[in-house]
């Protein structure tokens, strides 16, 4: 198969760094903005939309890994771009859930509190530092570094695939305080 890019790994580096690094300092500066607007609609919407996109992330991942063991390498490398897209559009709805809405309190005890918290301290730095490692392993599958992409993968995956099932799993467990 036809490498999609060129081979650049100091440009390559450079971008891939300067994007995490730009959502990474959006996000942690995102609980500091809260924007007073009244689109004349519940706006907790938005985490539904997430959820639902985490989902679809979940379930293109897995079909992806599928379609790689069986050596359908061009399904998988569609399906690969086809996650990376959906996790724009989450971001996107991610971003504005959060300046509409703030943050939500877990308003659950016991068993199922410590479950939520345990999933919630698991989820969000693994959310944090998987994005270089998204793109990095994105970077070596298009540009025919095969090797070099299976050993990122190696990890990413399973992070990434992590990260979008608990990203649903917080979604249900912190939809019914949304005020």
């Amino acid at each position: 198969m036809k490498p999609a890019l060129t081979i650049n790994d100091k440009k390559a580096k450079r971008i891939i760094f300067s994007v995490s690094a730009l959502i990474f300092l959006l996000i942690v500066f995102l609980g500091k903005i809260h924007l007073k607007l009244d689109l004349g609609f519940d706006t907790h919407v938005f985490a539904l939309i997430n959820a639902v996109l985490n989902t679809c992330v979940s379930i293109v991942l897995i079909w992806a890994l599928i379609a790689v063991k069986k050596k359908n390498i061009q399904l998988h490398k569609n399906l690969m771009l086809t996650a990376i897209l959906l996790s724009i559009l989450f971001l996107l709805s991610y971003v504005a859930h959060h300046l509409l809405n703030g943050d939500t309190v877990f308003g659950g005890s016991g068993t199922i509190k410590l479950i939520y918290y345990f999933i919630l301290l698991t989820h969000i730095p693994l959310a944090g530092i998987i994005l270089p490692f998204i793109l990095f392993a994105a970077y070596r599958g298009l540009t025919g570094e095969y090797a070099k992409h299976k050993k990122i993968v190696r990890y990413a995956y399973p992070l990434w695939l992590y990260v979008s099932i608990t990203g649903v799993l917080i979604y249900i467990l912190i939809s019914p305080y949304y005020s």
